[in-house]
Parts: structure tokens; C-alpha cells; sequence
């Protein structure tokens, strides 16, 4: 049997989207894969479906569920509630007839609140946002901005004072079965909390995203805590309540019929806060996202080239650009990189993934084959 993987958390339209007919640009909430076949080297090791979570008003869709018996270890989830749902949102966003939610928190004095870009995708350019906060109090945002790459958006409130921001921890230091908890409104019910442990790390999914195109959750952190449509964007955080990872997607099992079947099957993934938040920062400095770079263009060498001609897998050097980051770390065209600071280069997505946690300035070690010799470079991005 195989899972399928739903987003939890975007708006998509008011009635649920059909199976074989997904709305265009709107989140697959019942865990369709995407119209662009990704590629086999972004797959997680399971034959799995990713979905992101969305939440529909007027439809339940995309269930999850967990044995709560599971959990070996837990949080204090209610020192964790108490501390950190003030600065989680609950986002309703609609444009026509269409109506959804999702979650956010707030991650910069301002007003500034991150989510997922498919949260808030569906809102376009005439649509509203609204933000909930645990107090009861509404406001309207505005988007900051999108990089639905790595689907993550920023949004904006005008908010009142002293309005808190949630605490910033770091997901490098994240250990396999460590506790964390998950904080959002799943259906829409703001201030929910559930627990979990951290049940994989580095996991790169691809999920469905505006345009029919296909995003990358880089490295995401993979957990049990029970997470159902509307907790995309939402909080996964650790015991000391501070930010680890950005909810995004569920894995689902399809029906006997192929077509995604009863939701979550304790398989969550969240976007990891080093990415989210290099991200982020961007996003409210310029209103976009773009990684930094390699000064390079390059093609995929697969598994099948690669032994035809006797050369590695990776990624084949077509153009260093002059001066640029690569040429002034040794590079040269025709090189193949095998692997940057250790993560192979086996799917064509594998250079936008080895640096999107990245900023312009950090260096990065770039192992490559040149003329059947390997050799290893330092280069500073750009």
C-alpha cells in the first residue's frame, strides 16, 4: 500500500476539489500529486503522496489522526499553550467564493507573521486575509511577500501594542525522537494544541503549488504530532516553546481506487525554522525570495549517463560565469559536483536545495570529478 501526502493548512475553495479535476493554483487538500512529476531523487524513502493540508469551510477534508499512546516522551504542553498561542494566528482568507483557513505566527515586531505560501495563495490580488489571535481579536493583513518555491509567505498586521512574537529556536540541533509540539486551528478551531516526537529529519517532499508547478520542503523534519487541515503555517515547536519548524504537509494512504483516502497517517512534515526564517527575513527586507548563488548553470548527469560514460552522478558544469562565486573558488566548466557540504547532487533540484538555508556571503564545501580526478573547492555564494 502507498501513502499519499496532503498540505495542512491553505485555503482552497468552499467545495472541496475533485480528485481527477484539482482547482488551478489552489492546494490539492485530498492529496493528489502534483501535474509536474517531480523528481524520483526529491521522493521521501516511502511511496508516499505529499498533500498539503488545507482547510476548507463548509467541508472537512484531508482527516489526521494519531495514537496519542504513541508518544514515548512529551512536552509540557500546557506551559508550552500558555506561553506560545498568543503569538499563533488563525488566517481566514477568501477572494469570491472561495473561503479558507490556515495558521501563522508571529515571528517580528511589526506584525509580521509567517505561514505557508499556499495558505494564502487563494487570496490573489483581490482577495482578503484576516488574522485571529488567541485573544479573540481580528485583524486584516496584508501580504509582505511569497516564495512559493518553498512555500512559505509573510503577512502583515497593523497590530496593537505589545502584540508578542513567538521565540526563534534553531532546527540543526533537532534529534530523532525528541519532543515537540504542534500549534494552530486544524478546521478552522484556533488555539489547538498536540503533541509529538520528531520522527525523521531531512526530508526533501515535494508538494503541489500555485500553477500547477511543484515547491520543495527542503530538509523538512518529519512528525508525529497530529497536524490536520488548517494547521498549515502553524507552529512546531520545541519544550522550551520556541519556533522549529513551519507545519506544511501530511502524508495520506490513497483508497483501494488510487485516490487519496481517510488523511493523516501520523506522518507530518514542517519546513525547517533555519530555512523558514532566512526566508522570512528576505521576504520582509524585499517583498521576494531568490537564493543566493553559484555562478553556474548546470544540467543533471543521472544514474544511467553517468554509467554509459564512466563519470560520477551529479551535476555537469555547462557555464561558471567569470568573477562569479564558483570561478573564484577553482570551478570550471564541464566539472561535475557530486556533493555540497555533503549532500549529494542525484536530482536536478539538488543545487537550489543545497543552498536555500543559505545566505550570500556563507561559504559552502563543493566536492566535484574533473577529468575522471576529484577535488574539493571552497566557495563563498554571491
Amino acid at each position: 500500500m502507498t501513502a499519499s501526502t496532503t498540505p495542512p493548512g491553505g485555503p482552497p475553495p468552499a467545495q472541496a476539489p475533485s480528485a481527477t479535476a484539482p482547482s488551478p493554483g489552489v492546494p490539492d487538500a485530498v492529496g493528489v500529486p502534483p501535474r509536474r512529476r517531480p523528481s524520483t531523487g526529491l521522493l521521501i524513502a516511502v511511496a508516499a503522496v505529499i498533500a498539503l493540508v488545507a482547510g476548507v469551510i463548509g467541508g472537512l477534508v484531508g482527516r489526521a489522526s494519531r495514537d496519542p499512546a504513541a508518544t514515548t516522551a512529551a512536552c509540557a504542553a500546557t506551559t508550552i499553550a500558555d506561553e506560545v498561542l498568543p503569538s499563533v494566528v488563525t488566517l481566514a482568507v477568501s477572494s469570491g467564493a472561495s473561503a479558507g483557513n490556515g495558521s501563522g505566527e508571529v515571528i517580528r515586531d511589526g506584525g509580521y507573521i509567517l505561514t505557508n505560501d499556499h495558505v494564502i495563495s487563494p487570496a490573489g490580488s483581490s482577495g482578503s486575509i484576516e488574522a485571529l489571535f488567541s485573544g479573540g481579536q481580528t485583524l486584516p493583513a496584508t501580504i509582505v511577500g511569497r516564495a512559493p518555491r518553498v512555500d512559505l509567505a509573510v503577512v502583515k498586521v497593523n497590530p496593537p501594542q505589545g502584540l508578542p512574537t513567538i521565540g526563534v529556536g534553531k532546527s540543526s540541533t533537532l534529534q530523532v525522537g525528541q519532543p515537540v509540539v504542534a500549534l494552530g486551528a486544524p478546521l478552522g478551531l484556533s488555539g489547538t494544541v498536540t503533541a509529538g516526537i520528531v520522527s525523521a529529519l531531512g526530508r526533501d517532499v515535494p508538494v503541489p503549488a500555485d500553477n500547477g508547478v511543484t515547491a520543495v520542503l527542503p530538509g523538512a523534519v518529519q512528525t508525529d504530532a497530529a497536524i490536520n487541515p488548517g494547521n498549515s503555517g502553524g507552529a512546531l515547536v520545541d519544550c522550551e516553546g520556541d519556533l522549529v519548524g513551519v507545519n506544511t504537509a501530511i502524508a495520506t494512504v490513497p483508497n483501494a481506487s488510487g485516490e487519496a483516502g481517510g488523511g493523516s497517517v501520523g506522518i507530518g512534515f514542517a519546513i525547517p525554522v533555519d530555512v523558514a526564517m532566512v526566508v522570512a527575513d528576505q521576504l520582509i527586507e524585499s517583498g521576494s525570495y531568490d537564493p543566493p548563488s553559484l555562478g553556474v548553470e548546470s544540467v543533471p548527469v543521472p544514474q544511467a549517463v553517468a554509467e554509459q560514460f564512466g563519470v560520477p552522478v551529479g551535476m555537469y558544469l555547462r557555464v561558471v560565469a567569470p568573477g562569479g562565486p564558483a570561478d573564484k573558488g577553482g570551478l570550471k566548466e564541464g566539472d561535475i559536483v557530486t556533493a555540497i557540504d555533503g549532500r549529494p547532487m542525484n536530482a536536478p533540484e539538488s543545487l537550489f536545495l543545497a543552498t536555500v538555508g543559505k545566505k550570500p556571503g556563507d561559504q559552502v564545501r563543493v566536492q566535484y570529478s574533473r577529468g575522471g580526478n576529484s577535488g574539493q573547492a571552497t566557495v563563498t555564494l554571491a
